[in-house]
C-alpha cells in the first residue's frame, strides 16, 4: 500500500527586525537582523513551527546568513 501526502505550502513570517552595519551583496541595499517563524502545512493542517534567525536584505529580501 502507498499513501502519498503532498506539501502545501510553507510560510515565513518575520516577528522583529533590526539593522546591521553591512550591505547586500546582491543589490548593495541595508540588510537587518530578523526573528523569523516557518510554519509548514501538510494538506492544509498546520503541524510544523520552526523559529530561527537570519541577517536578510531590507530591499530584495534574499537571505544572507542564517542561524538556525
Amino acid at each position: 500500500m502507498v499513501c502519498f501526502c503532498f506539501l502545501v505550502d510553507q510560510k515565513r513570517k518575520i516577528r522583529r527586525s533590526k539593522p546591521v552595519a553591512g550591505m547586500c551583496s546582491r543589490c548593495r541595499s541595508g540588510a537587518s537582523v530578523v526573528d523569523m517563524i516557518t510554519a509548514t502545512r501538510f494538506c492544509h493542517v498546520p503541524f510544523y513551527w520552526k523559529s530561527w534567525k537570519a541577517i536578510m536584505c531590507t530591499f530584495c529580501g534574499a537571505i544572507l546568513k542564517s542561524y538556525r
